[in-house]
């Protein structure tokens, strides 16, 4: 197949001229992360990029120093701490090695972030790396809010009237934890990872998923052992509408970023299912009354099913936009 005007193309390689404008910074940006990825995966591109970074002005004598204070500082150091340092496990077994003639560099990717602590455990680092979210104030909430319904329910015997804020809350909640794990507020070193295989679409799932883990069990559980109101929906209502408005953030995020999206489906349920159900009265059966139409029976289940459907499959098809930068 034939290149494009700008040399790129599903079966190309990098020019001696592209790799001319990419050493200087000149290269257009779509052209720039093209070639970024292309040289992954290829060893000769990444041979001809190299050699012209190397050539230049004032990237050569700069790489030319690092490396210099590289090679020195490993030859100071005990190699175990050298190389204990250099292919630390970032929680998912990658750690990627991209060599060149100026030097070799080790560039951890996937789905972690720096920053991790030495020493810790394997599992420790997969938790650790799966998503800020499951490190910061949101799982503060989430345990605040499921325990908090506990003891609200005995221990201040409110009884089954605190199912149903329970309910409407729990869908909205892994919407904060997802915004808060990918994206250009959420991650120090979001260009670098996004500009990695294991970056883009592939860890912001992971990273989701990491928060489903979590804050599914610990919401089914805490309705669960709540006491149930006569007719009103069980504990596990909330999975599929739960489920239906993360992936509709997701989606949402690959045209407006992730912490817009997500902010945008939670101000819809707020405005939508939260404000209606609550016109009756804040708690209790008017609460329960007003939510159940939300979550009962299988008709309005299918359709939250069906709402996951359209947003996964919207998702697949706008994968390639989390492959760029979002925009502040």
């Amino acid at each position: 197949m034939r290149r494009g005007r700008s040399g790129l193309g599903p079966d190309w390689h990098v020019s001696g001229e592209l790799a001319a404008r990419y050493a200087a910074g000149t290269a257009a940006e779509s052209d720039a992360w093209s070639l970024e990825k292309h040289v992954e995966a290829c060893g000769a591109c990444a041979a001809v990029v190299s050699s012209a970074v190397r050539a230049g002005p004032e990237t050569g004598p700069l790489l030319a120093s690092i490396r210099a204070a590289v090679l020195e500082r490993a030859v100071q150091e005990p190699r175990e701490s050298v190389g204990s340092r250099a292919y630390a496990d970032n929680g998912t077994g990658l750690a990627i090695g991209a060599s060149t003639g100026a030097g070799t560099t080790t560039t951890m990717t996937g789905a972690g972030t720096t920053g991790v602590p030495p020493r810790l455990s394997r599992a420790a680092r997969v938790v650790w790396a799966a998503g800020p979210a499951l490190r910061g104030a949101w799982l503060v909430a989430l345990v605040v809010v499921a325990l908090g319904a506990v003891a609200l329910s005995y221990g201040a015997g409110l009884g089954a009237s605190v199912r149903p804020l329970l309910l409407v809350t729990a869908p909205v909640l892994p919407l904060a934890g997802v915004a808060l794990s990918y994206g250009l507020h959420a991650d120090p070193l979001y260009e670098i990872a996004t500009s990695t295989p294991s970056g883009g679409l592939r860890l912001l799932l992971t990273r989701a998923a990491a928060v489903l883990a979590v804050s599914v069990p610990a919401l089914t559980l805490a309705g669960a052992v709540l006491p149930v109101a006569a007719g009103g929906p069980g504990a596990a209502a909330w999975l599929l509408p739960g489920l239906a408005l993360t992936l509709a953030a997701l989606a949402l995020g690959s045209f407006v970023g992730g912490r817009r999206g997500a902010a945008a489906v939670g101000a819809a349920w707020l405005a939508f299912v939260v404000a209606p159900a609550a016109a009756g009265g804040p708690a209790g059966a008017a609460l329960m009354a007003g939510a159940s139409p939300y979550f009962a029976g299988p008709a309005v289940q299918s359709g939250w099913a069906a709402g996951a459907v359209a947003c996964a499959l919207l998702l697949a098809a706008r994968r390639r936009s989390f492959d760029h930068l979002e925009t502040p």
